[in-house]
Formats: structure tokens, C-alpha cells, sequence
């Protein structure tokens, strides 16, 4: 029997040829994805969506390569597309602390914002020249001096008077007083006061009364000073008007089909009046500063902050946010100190994530998404409310930092979250609306199945990214390497994993050693070189452990044979690497009823799928040797020297077998090793980890010398798993090293013991000498023993 369940060279691993494939004539990939055909599918679906809450979440396993062939798929869709708007954010001259959004056209963001500079330059040109005109000096003369002519000839009237009384009349700028004439000369004060007091008195009496005529006849002087300045200040509005006119009327003709714009531009021709009396006068205070300061407060006031521009040749914006903490993403608003205080305005608010990516699609890590306070929630918020609203989102924990409302901008955007399954599924339990807003689901799988399609998918992905990251040209036995390598990591002959970062990182560490061999092109024996120096990074704890194997310290046989010692094989798993390595397995049995105590378990180093294996031994012993009479049995199972937690059931065939040599005294052969599980009838099925288990038996009996009777066994549900390494490969072919396949316990003791395991008769009876035999007469002496010792009991 040993002979047929031994499997040949070729079933040890995939040989993969493309000799009949044209690598050269292998078209590019169209969607950029290899080989997810229901995860394409899915996301060429919800992006074609145009209903709201038709978002994506793209699950699957990092290392995928998710975000780039994602993000590859959107571009190439939306280059197809039309650019969207152009958004910008101007002053609100009615309440500055809510800034005014304006809609533009594609393209149209920074031409608006360059024609409204070239608008303020051309009003530093314009004023104060245009108060300089002979034109404008003329008319403001003409009113000046008409409102002088008003005060003259009132101020006349009262010098008319006084003169009549012999006073005279002085007018010092707007000041006016009075003095005594004598002899036609104006007296001063020492003349004045020489005068006989009943003159002084006759004096003052008179300027009494010329002091109440002046203020009766300068009654309308106010009237006269208002009418002068609303003159002037209509000749200036004119005069702007005039100079401004020509500037907005070709803006005007511009943007007459854009509303916003129009808007805007009609408010800045309001409010421009104003600031140009304010500042572009002359003679005023700012005068005094250079144009670049005059532009600059222009500019501040007026030109428009252009939130995003979008090219119409880049078709739909694809933005990927790497570090989506909410102003990342939400966009926020700037400060800057002024004297001690933080002062903003509309120009410091800067765009976000969601601005940038607004019409198109947005790419966001749903790890990193839920890692930062308050961006899933206001993510939810913006995009149920289809609009982006720029906030503090501090303010509800009495933190106000914010002093703009800036306006709320529409927003039209689809969705795709990245993440790991383990979190779409956290979030489809923990958040009600999850669904409702992420209604596709891409569903990468892990594995990609092999066939001439795929490869010729791979091979050309992997050379395009060597291309693209400047390695050197790949070799068909490159790519064949790669893809057996790919198998490897999926452990199945017919699939290849996808974790095709993987195999991007093999081509770049293969690409260091063809450089260093001054070749010209990417070789398998690079490929193996590179793959070869990862595992001798990675293992210095598998040769640690080997070593002690070596000597003696961890005891392991790989010669001889023994009775309830059986070796079996494990896979530990250290950080980001797997390595294979055997371990004892020792089984005591006993007369009692206590049952198959699993030490593991009782330590609590035994997890609940290893004790679930255990526990199917009892399951097996009982249908299979106690039909007749009941299960009486105590043992104990232990893997020896094992200080850490052990998981999973692939221990489970050897742990039977070394029970059933214990009970029935049989030697089992050490130069074997087992792996795999069983079901209560004794079928065995498969595992995980089996090339690391076989190579990890193969290191150690390979230390110790081959002898042509080390032997690894394997469920027969993992041939297909097989991918070994060559030098295991070789010592098969040599004849030193066997893998046997097995589907039964059965089979599997008879290559344990070189014994007969032995058929059931149709009376449910074994033959003589056969370990089932040996099996149930041990199993019936120790319940007989157990029923004795009951009557003894009950006597």
C-alpha cells in the first residue's frame, strides 16, 4: 500500500510553462485589475449609479494591491467624463462673516480670478488720476465756489452793518470778529481800552447785535455745506462711474451667462464707491503708501479665493486622502496674528478633500477614516445632506475656533471605502446607516484562479510594473517563478494568490541581485536568489529552533520506533513570517472512565478548535471499536514541550495514532511525521500550512542525514496544495525523502506501524493480530476491569 499512497515527483509542486503562450502579444489589462472578475463587476456597477447611497466599500485583505488597481479603474473611467464646476469664495459686503460661495464653469476659476486682479490693477490706474482731471477739478471748483458765494455775500450783509456802525469786520479762515473804527483805522486792544467806557459799552452793545444778524444770515450754512458736499460727492460717484464703466462692461460681456459671476461682479461695482473715496482720493492718508500696498488691500477685499479649478481635459476629479483628519477632508479656515489676535477672512479658507473630489470620486482608507474624532459623522452628514458645509467640528465641546460661516457648497460625489472585512462588518453591525449610504459592496477575493488568461494577466502586470519602477526587463522564466511563487502563497496548484504586492516586491529585491550580476535582464535563478535571502532574513528563529532540535535540547526521533510517541507537524506563526516545525506528541492509556484528557487544554494553552479535535478522538474510538460493549478508556494527549497556544485541529491524525499505539502497545515509526484532522469516521481531511510543515520535517531529518525512511504524511485533500521546495523535490526524486498521501486513519497506521490496520468482517469483526483487533480486546479488557470494579463497589 505504501507503494500507491507515495506521491510522485510530479505531484510534489506546479511547474508552471508558458512556452505556448504569447507573453508578447498580451494585451494590457482594460480595468487594471487582475482577476477579480465579481469585485470588477461590482465597482463598474456603483460607479455607473447615479441615485445617492450608491457608495462602494472595496473589502478584502491589505497587500491586495485594492487602492491602486481602484484608483487605476477610476481614472481611466473618468477621463471619460465631464469636468465639474469651478467653485471660489467672495467677500459678503453685506456680512463678512459669510463668505459667498460662487459657481463657475470648468476652467473658468482662475481666469475669474486673474480678470478681477487685472480689474483692481486697472483702478490703481484709474484713480486718483481720474480726480486729477481739469475736467473734474473744474466742476469741483464751480461747486466750491458757489457755496462760497453763498457765505460771501452773507458774510457781506453783516460787514455792510457793521460798517454802518463803524465797526470793522475780520475773516480768519472761518472765524469772524469785530473792531472799533476811528478815523477810518481799525483800534487795537490799548486803543480800545483808552476809549471812555460809555464807547466800550457802545461797542459791545453793537457787536451783540451784528453777532445775532451774522448768525441769522449764516442760519442756512449747513443746508449750504450738505448741498456742497452731496454736490461733490455725485460729481465723484460720476466721476467713478465714468472711469469704471468701460473696466465692468467688458467683464460683464464675459461672464454674462454666469450668474454667480454677474452677482458678484454687480456687488463689487456697488461697494467699489466707497473704497475708492476711502482710499483712492487724493490727498488721503493712504496716499502716502506705495501701489503694492493699495493692491494688496484691493485684492484682500475683493479678489475671488478660488476653492478648486477643474481642467476639462483631466475629465472627473479621482482624489485619494491619505490622512483624512476632518479639515483634511471637510476643508478649514486659516488664521493669521494681527497685533496678538487672530484675525481671518474669506481667503483663508482652504479646500478639503471633499471639495477637491466634488463631481467625482473620492478614495479614503475606512481604517483611517474611523481612527480620527468626528469624520465618519460629519462624512455621513455631508453626504446625506448632499452639500459640504466648512465647520469647527470643536465647537459642540466649547472649543470655538471659527469666526466665518462660510456658505454651503452642493456637493455631488461617490464614495469607495477601503478597508478589511473585519471592519465593513463592524460597521454594517454597529452603525444602522452604514448600509444605506455604502450599498456596494466590491468583494476582493484572495486567491486568483490559474488559467491561460490570468497568467497572461499577471505576466503582463508584472512587467508593466517593472517597467514603470525601473527595473529591468523580466524573462519568461521570471514570470514563471513568480507564478509558481504566487501559488506557493496561496497553497493550491490551481489558484495564485492575490496578493500581487507581494510579487512587485520580489521583482524589485530580484532586481538589486541582476544588478549586482551586471545582467541584463530578470532571470529565475534572480527571482529564487531574492526569495532565498527573504527567508534567510526571516529565519533566525527556525534555525534557533533547529539547532535545538539538534542538540538535544527540544526531543524530537527521527529514527526507530516507539510506543504513544509519534512526531507531528506544526506551523508557527512569528510576526509577518511562517516557518514548519515537528513536534512530539506522547499518548498514555490507562484502566478508568476518566475519558481523553487533552493536557493543552487543561493548562488553558489549548484553544477551542484544537480541543474541538480532541474531543472528535472520543467520538472516533466510540463508533469505531465500541459497538459492542461500553467506552472505558483514561489517556492523556499531550504536545510536549510546547509553552505557547496552540490552535487549529491539524494535529488530530497524530494524536489518534499515537493514541491507538498506545493502547494497543504498537510501535509507531519515528523516521515519520503526520499532519492532519479527522472527522469522527475516521476520514481524514485537510490543512493548512502543509509545504511549511513538510519542509520544516525535511530541515531537521535533512541536519541529521537522509536515509531514504523519512517520511512525511499528508491528507490527500492537500496534494493540491503542494508547491515544495526544489531541494525536498530532488531528495523525493533521489529516493531519500517520501511524501504519502493519505484519506484514512487506517491507511495511516499501516504506514506508521508496517502493520495491518484491518477490515470489519460483515459481523463487525476484525482479523486477528490487525491493530483494529489489538484496539477493541484492549478496549473490552479495560471496560470489563471498569464493570468489575462497579460490582465491587455496589458488594
Amino acid at each position: 500500500m505504501s507503494n500507491t499512497l507515495a506521491l510522485p515527483v510530479s505531484a510534489l509542486k506546479l511547474n508552471v510553462d508558458l512556452t505556448g503562450l504569447d507573453l508578447t502579444a498580451a494585451p494590457p489589462l482594460a480595468s487594471g485589475i487582475l482577476g477579480q472578475p465579481r469585485a470588477q463587476s461590482a465597482l463598474e456597477f456603483g460607479v455607473a449609479m447615479p441615485n445617492p447611497g450608491y457608495n462602494i466599500f472595496v473589502m478584502g485583505e491589505s497587500g491586495l494591491g485594492r487602492l491602486s488597481m481602484v484608483t487605476n479603474h477610476l481614472y481611466e473611467l473618468a477621463q471619460h467624463l465631464p469636468a465639474p464646476a469651478s467653485y471660489a469664495y467672495v467677500e459678503n459686503f453685506a456680512n463678512p462673516r459669510e463668505p459667498v460661495a460662487v459657481e463657475l464653469p470648468t476652467e473658468y476659476g482662475l481666469t475669474f480670478s486673474k480678470d478681477i486682479e487685472k480689474l483692481l490693477d486697472d483702478l490703481l490706474l484709474a484713480f486718483p488720476a481720474a480726480f486729477e482731471s481739469p475736467t473734474y477739478q473744474q466742476k469741483k471748483s464751480a461747486i466750491e465756489r458757489q457755496f462760497s458765494q453763498c457765505y460771501n455775500a452773507a458774510i457781506d450783509l453783516v460787514d455792510n452793518k457793521a460798517q454802518a456802525n463803524s465797526i470793522a469786520l475780520f475773516r480768519e479762515s472761518e472765524s469772524i470778529t469785530f473792531a472799533p473804527i476811528r478815523d477810518n483805522k481799525s483800534l487795537n486792544e490799548e486803543q480800545f481800552a483808552s476809549l471812555p467806557q460809555a464807547e466800550r459799552e457802545q461797542f459791545h452793545g453793537d457787536v451783540e447785535a451784528l453777532e445775532d444778524y451774522l448768525s441769522e444770515v449764516l442760519l442756512e450754512l449747513p443746508q449750504w455745506r450738505r448741498t456742497m458736499v452731496e454736490k461733490i460727492r455725485q460729481l465723484d460717484n460720476d466721476t467713478i462711474s465714468l472711469a469704471i464703466d468701460p473696466l465692468f462692461a467688458n467683464l460683464n460681456d464675459l461672464y454674462q451667462n454666469i450668474d454667480d459671476a454677474i452677482t458678484y461682479l454687480a456687488e463689487i461695482k456697488t461697494h467699489l464707491s466707497g473704497t475708492i473715496c476711502d482710499y483712492l482720493m487724493p490727498l488721503r492718508t493712504l496716499e502716502t503708501r506705495d501701489t503694492n500696498a493699495k493692491r494688496q488691500m484691493l485684492v484682500e477685499q475683493y479678489a475671488p479665493n478660488i476653492l478648486v479649478d477643474n481642467k476639462q481635459e483631466h475629465g472627473a476629479p479621482v482624489v485619494y486622502e491619505p490622512h483624512p483628519i476632518y479639515q483634511n477632508l471637510f476643508g478649514r479656515i486659516e488664521y493669521v496674528s494681527d497685533q496678538g489676535t487672530l484675525v481671518t477672512n474669506y481667503r483663508k479658507i482652504c479646500a478639503g478633500s471633499l471639495h477637491k473630489a466634488n463631481g467625482g470620486y473620492l478614495i479614503l482608507d475606512a481604517e483611517k477614516l474611523l481612527t480620527y474624532p468626528f469624520v465618519w459623522e460629519g462624512l455621513k452628514r455631508a453626504l446625506q445632506a448632499g452639500r459640504i458645509e466648512i465647520e469647527s467640528p470643536y465647537s459642540e465641546l466649547g472649543i470655538n475656533t471659527i469666526t466665518l460661516k462660510p456658505e454651503v457648497i452642493p456637493l455631488n460625489v461617490k464614495v469607495i471605502l477601503v478597508g478589511s472585512r473585519d471592519i465593513y462588518y463592524l460597521l454594517e453591525e454597529m452603525d444602522s446607516e452604514f448600509n444605506e449610504m455604502f450599498r456596494i459592496l466590491a468583494d476582493f477575493d484572495n486567491y486568483i484562479p490559474r488559467n491561460d488568461a490570468s497568467m497572461l494577466g499577471f505576466a503582463q502586470l508584472m512587467r508593466q510594473q517593472a517597467q514603470d519602477s525601473g527595473a529591468k526587463p523580466l524573462t519568461r522564466a521570471a514570470i514563471e517563478s513568480l507564478i509558481e511563487h504566487s501559488c506557493r502563497l496561496a497553497e493550491n496548484q490551481h489558484h495564485f494568490s492575490a496578493h500581487i504586492k507581494d510579487s512587485l516586491d520580489i521583482i524589485a529585491e530580484a532586481n538589486l541581485f541582476c544588478s549586482k550580476a551586471q545582467h541584463p535582464t530578470i532571470d529565475r535563478t534572480h527571482i529564487e536568489q531574492a526569495l532565498s535571502a527573504r527567508e534567510h532574513r526571516n529565519g533566525r528563529l527556525s534555525q534557533a529552533i533547529l539547532e535545538e532540535m539538534l542538540d538535544g535540547t527540544i526531543l524530537i526521533d527521527t529514527d526507530g520506533a516507539a510506543i504513544g510517541k509519534i512526531n507531528g507537524l506544526t506551523v508557527l506563526e512569528i510576526g509577518g513570517s511562517s516557518f514548519g516545525a515537528p513536534a512530539r506528541i506522547t499518548t498514555t492509556v490507562y484502566p478508568g472512565s476518566r475519558g481523553i484528557v487533552d493536557i493543552e487544554r487543561e493548562a488553558e494553552l489549548g484553544q477551542a478548535i484544537h480541543s474541538k479535535g480532541v474531543m472528535i478522538l472520543t467520538g472516533y474510538l466510540g463508533h469505531s471499536y465500541a459497538q459492542q460493549f461500553p467506552l472505558a478508556i483514561s489517556a492523556s494527549i499531550a504536545i510536549e514541550q510546547s509553552y505557547g497556544y496552540i490552535d487549529g485541529d491539524s494535529a488530530s491524525l497524530a494524536e489518534l495514532c499515537c493514541l491507538i499505539s498506545a493502547l494497543t502497545r504498537t510501535p509507531i515509526k519515528q523516521a515519520f511525521a503526520v499532519t492532519g484532522s479527522i472527522n469522527q469516521y475516521g476520514e481524514v481531511q485537510a490543512i493548512g500550512g502543509v509545504n511549511e510543515k513538510i519542509e520544516g520535517y525535511f530541515r531537521l531529518c535533512q541536519a541529521r542525514g537522509l536515509n531514504g525512511q523519512h517520511a512525511a504524511i499528508i491528507p490527500a485533500a492537500n496534494k493540491r496544495n503542494l508547491m515544495l521546495k526544489q531541494e525536498v523535490i530532488d531528495a523525493v526524486a533521489q529516493g531519500l525523502f517520501t511524501v504519502y498521501a493519505v484519506s484514512s486513519v487506517d491507511e495511516t497506521l499501516e504506514l506508521l506501524t508496517g502493520q495491518l490496520a484491518g477490515l470489519a468482517n460483515d459481523e463487525g469483526l476484525y482479523p486477528d493480530d490487525s491493530i483494529n483487533f489489538k484496539a477493541i480486546s484492549r478496549l473490552k479488557e479495560i471496560s470489563d476491569m471498569a464493570v468489575d470494579d462497579d460490582k465491587e463497589e455496589g458488594a
